[in-house]
């Protein structure tokens, strides 16, 4: 399917909630609806010398443009590729003397844009980016001190000869932008690493419970020449079957909130009141706040509750100042604390689980990080549609954790059902998809040693995760290779 082609999608009165996208042909599970190229996007200001400003690939070492010594890419072939989006930038960044921050730097390439194109980028945009929903007159106090902040830096960084705007512009433009900005993640999905512009995709209207998912494909640039580079694009996939005349939704926002959380971040920040069935009969509310089965006294439930957001709170603060022994500490306790009083559906104990299996993956403390990440996914898959992304990878960690723990059985079986959802929100030529290949079929070969000489392979996979060599200094997947054949 070419970049743009919206002959699947048509654009429909969707009632109270405006305008709306709806399938114009039945769509089985897993397949793009339509794909689209960022109309404008940057890389965030914290992540600006870490991430390529064209592909938005997480890179070790990158090439800063020799201007305006801001941008940063991957190579000559990406900065090429970028250029047209960027000369604007690049003068303005040198007049200026700095560069303002990410905000300001969108809008300004929107307006650039859409000056260059003096209305539809393509033939496939249904509406004029201009044109998209703002809600300027529904913004807080606290709001429009900030708009009113962009706006008057963004008349400093402006650079585009005698074409200027009215303050109500720009306020319009930035307003679209905070209501319609797509965040764009790592190549690895694992980082929010920038935000983008997709006119197409801002006529998608929300649902809690979705028929839809949207994920960012980085492209392909591998060929020498930018002229032959695949752009960045979002790609809207159907996580079931759609039947042809059936309104496409996607969630804006994580299920994995109670549905009155949910509604009041959607009221502020996409400023309209969710009805979908899940938020108007609170479906998954009683699980997120269920009690143990052991039926403990509404009073316990009642303080373990407020034991553990206060422990969460605690948590988050020696996460950010990266005391991850105290982190460990804290999770224990609260988990302790949890354990016979909340669910393994309880919104509190899946969010402890999630971080403390993170940080014992990353102290390499394997097995225990494994117990714990596998109770998260059982907790996951109660709440989760069962195509949802984040389950897919949060099974693909849970996965990798009992993989690197020695547990090849559950890993590799782990691996393979991430594998058959990320298949299907995410597609076989996305980076996330194809290393997920290469895990399957590494865990099977794996697998196949483990069934065939088990103290083989546990002395080969625990000298692995040491960096220590087995009879060699190959690599693990040679010792691998090496044990297979020895069979």
């Amino acid at each position: 399917m070419t970049v743009g082609n919206m002959e699947n999608a048509q654009l429909f009165d969707a009632g109270s909630k405006g305008r709306g996208l709806r399938a114009a042909k039945e769509f089985n599970t897993g397949e793009v609806i339509f794909a689209e190229a960022s109309y404008s996007a940057v890389v965030f200001d914290s992540l600006a010398t870490q991430v390529c400003h064209s592909c938005f690939r997480r890179q070790a070492k990158l090439h800063r443009c020799a201007q305006c010594r801001f941008a940063h890419y991957c190579d000559r072939t990406c900065q090429t590729a970028c250029w047209d989006e960027h000369k604007q930038e690049c003068g303005a960044i040198k007049k200026m003397g700095k560069a303002p921050s990410e905000n300001i730097r969108l809008a300004a390439r929107v307006l650039w844009r859409i000056h260059k194109d003096k209305g539809l980028a393509s033939d496939s945009q249904l509406i004029p980016v201009d044109q998209l929903q703002d809600h300027v007159d529904d913004l807080a106090e606290e709001d429009l001190k900030r708009l009113k902040s962009d706006v008057h830096t963004f008349l400093e960084y402006w650079s585009y000869g005698r074409k200027q705007h009215s303050a109500e512009y720009l306020s319009h433009i930035f307003s679209i932008i905070k209501c319609n900005g797509f965040t764009l993640s790592d190549q690895r999905g694992l980082q929010a690493v920038g935000v983008g512009l997709f006119p197409n995709l801002c006529l998608v209207n929300h649902d809690c419970w979705p028929n839809c998912t949207v994920i960012l494909n980085h492209g392909n640039q591998s060929a020498v020449s930018s002229t032959l580079h695949s752009q960045r694009r979002i790609e809207l996939r159907a996580l079931g079957k759609i039947a042809d005349g059936e309104e496409l939704n996607v969630s804006y926002v994580d299920f994995l909130n109670l549905s009155a959380d949910r509604q009041k971040q959607l009221r502020e920040q996409f400023h309209f009141e969710c009805t979908c069935k899940h938020c108007s009969e609170h479906i998954g509310d009683d699980l997120m706040t269920a009690a143990a089965d052991g039926k403990p006294s509404a009073d316990k439930v009642k303080e373990v509750t407020a034991f553990s957001k206060d422990c969460l709170e605690k948590i988050e603060r020696s996460r950010i100042d990266g005391d991850y022994n105290k982190v460990l500490k804290l999770c224990r306790e609260c988990l302790e604390k949890q354990e016979n009083v909340l669910a393994e559906t309880h919104l509190y104990n899946l969010r402890v689980l999630s971080i403390v299996s993170e940080v014992l993956s990353y102290l390499h403390l394997f097995p225990e990080a494994a117990n714990y990440a596998h109770r998260m996914v059982d907790g996951y898959k109660k709440l989760y549609h069962p195509n949802n992304a984040q389950l897919g990878m949060a099974i693909m960690r849970a996965g990798v954790t009992h993989w690197h723990a020695g547990q090849i059985e559950m890993g590799h079986s782990m691996i393979c059902k991430a594998y058959r959802i990320l298949m299907v929100t995410h597609g076989t030529n996305h980076s996330i998809t194809r290393d997920l290949e290469s895990m399957r079929m590494q865990t099977e070969m794996e697998l196949k040693i483990f069934k065939q000489n088990e103290n083989a392979y546990l002395d080969m996979k625990d000298a692995a995760l040491k960096n220590k060599p087995v009879a060699s200094s190959g690599s693990a997947d040679e010792n691998i290779k090496g044990l297979l054949s020895k069979q």
